[in-house]
């Protein structure tokens, strides 16, 4: 055996050894998941919204949205009802020098709170000298056991209403900066469904279509090549499917999918969309992308006893270094801030901030252009103020 096949050897034992611990982490937490119920969040009587501006356009977001809620919650804020914590420590500088994702104190700062309205964060990568660095999304949905990714799109004039449920723990994402190098000849990274996983986020996606009406869940997989892992997440999912049978359920390959959303004479009558993390992610894009682009969608990221509600875009690093940050488009984080004030139990305040998105988007968003010549996120989140018939 040659030096390169001996340095090949001793990648692949320790590849071996490495993959038999992920496999036994994976199988207890499968076990953890099936065994869970949900423990009730002690606080101190009020709802405790912690406010995380991130990086890049972020703080300037947070800024108008900030402003936006303290309008919203007037009373609410005044009589104690509610509290916002802003999160201090979690800007791209602050988790460098850590060293973590997330550094320990803003993760106790994240878990004083009753929930999180998150701002764009930058993960690290090859270009800034890192390879290591962890998504800060991910960190977090796991850390919070945040499983279920929640993203609405919805367009009226075209008969669009639908509502996206992403696994949000597993699949390529579970592992995806623990994967194997063996030598120069090979990368391989882990894809991981488990039963648990799987049966919790089919369960709440059929529990949202049984409860509002929409009366048709689509599972999207690629189950003709992933067949052990997409093949078991459509199985399970048809399994549980036969439990809702007010529900109608269709499964649909990845690839065909995404061109069904582009398709006018079908798109419109789909309604609820079940995905792993991976089509998830690339699907909910493409369709908010159809709705005007990634600036104007929100996402929620719910768990048992824990949520946080965010962009869907990134922190746009360019407008920082161009200087024109106060030109980013407010709309997706403030289409946040509308699910989590429905999920916080304030559904009016949600549904009258949606309205008044919804009409400052019709105004103005073809002037949002992130450009130095476009609108400013201050005039977005003002006119968003109009609407709620404040200015």
């Amino acid at each position: 055996m040659n030096e390169r096949e001996e340095r090949i050897a001793s990648d692949i034992a320790e590849a071996v050894k490495e993959y038999e611990a992920l496999l036994w982490e994976q199988v207890e937490r499968n076990d953890r998941m099936l065994a869970r119920t949900a423990e009730a969040k002690a606080h101190s009587g009020k709802r405790i919204i912690g406010l995380c501006p991130g990086d890049g356009i972020g703080p300037v977001l947070m800024r108008e949205v900030h402003r936006v809620l303290d309008v919203l919650l007037k009373e609410e804020l005044s009589s104690g009802a509610v509290e916002f914590r802003t999160i201090e420590g979690f800007t791209l500088k602050e988790r460098l020098a850590a060293g973590k994702t997330v550094p320990d104190d803003v993760l106790e700062q994240m878990k004083g709170c009753d929930c999180l309205l998150k701002g764009p964060t930058t993960t690290p990568n090859a270009s800034m000298g890192v390879t290591d660095f962890e998504s800060a999304n991910v960190f977090l949905r796991k850390a919070f056991d945040l499983y279920a990714n929640v993203r609405p799109v919805k367009i009226p004039e075209k008969g669009i209403d639908w509502v996206f449920f992403r696994e949000n723990t597993e699949g390529e994402y579970a592992l995806g900066s623990r994967g194997a190098a063996i030598g120069d000849a090979l990368r391989v990274d882990y894809k991981v469904t488990t039963y648990g996983g799987t049966e919790r986020i089919a369960r709440a996606a059929f529990d949202y279509a049984e409860r509002t009406g929409l009366r048709r869940v689509s599972v999207v997989t690629k189950a003709n090549i992933m067949k052990k892992t997409d093949g078991s997440f459509l199985r399970l999912a048809k399994k549980i499917a036969e439990e809702y049978p007010d529900v109608e359920t269709d499964s649909w390959f990845v690839d065909i999918m995404a061109a069904n959303l582009v398709n006018e004479e079908l798109r419109k009558d789909f309604h609820v969309f079940l995905l792993p993390n991976l089509y998830g992610d690339i699907l909910t894009d493409e369709a908010a992308q159809i709705q005007g682009g990634v600036g104007t969608a929100g996402s929620a990221n719910l768990g048992d006893d824990y949520a946080i509600f965010e962009a869907i875009h990134g922190s746009a690093p360019r407008m920082v270094e161009e200087g024109i940050e106060e030109h980013a488009n407010p709309a997706s984080l403030l289409q946040a801030a509308s699910m989590m004030l429905t999920h916080d139990g304030f559904a009016e305040k949600g549904r009258q901030l949606e309205e008044a998105i919804a009409a400052a988007d019709a105004k103005l968003g073809s002037a949002m252009t992130g450009t130095a010549e476009g609108g400013t996120c201050t005039e977005f989140s003002d006119e968003v103020l109009r609407g709620l018939e404040v200015l």
